[in-house]
């Protein structure tokens, strides 16, 4: 999922619509949230959404991009030292072991352009 919505000035001369990334999983039972926040992270199971609603699509009519992706586990060597920001944490969670990527618009156009796999929720 990806944002514009910013309370930190300096992430203003990032892309509007794309200024912050965060998760959504779907268990088959409960969506999830993985939300890597400047201040802390918030993870949080949504008891109140049943699993069958859509709710990426939900959030999209509130101004809000969504991008199905894999997770992708293969990888066996450390992921590449980086500063830690909310897209290294999303390619964190995803085992992405992308250096150039390092801005919320990068994420989304590699996750548009490279998708691959089955993702729990349909676009």
């Amino acid at each position: 999922m990806f944002s514009g919505k910013t309370e930190l000035w300096w992430l203003k001369f990032l892309k509007p619509g794309f200024r912050h990334c965060y998760l959504l999983l779907n268990d088959g039972q409960r969506w999830v949230s993985y939300d890597p926040l400047s201040p802390h992270t918030e993870i949080a199971v949504h008891y109140h959404v049943p699993a069958d609603f859509d709710l990426p699509g939900w959030l999209v009519q509130r101004e809000q991009i969504a991008v199905p992706a894999a997770l992708t586990w293969e990888k066996r060597k450390p992921a590449p030292l980086m500063l830690f920001n909310c897209v290294e944490a999303v390619k964190r969670v995803l085992g992405l072991h992308k250096r150039d990527i390092i801005t919320p618009w990068q994420l989304y156009q590699y996750l548009k352009h490279n998708h691959q796999g089955e993702h729990t929720w349909a676009q």
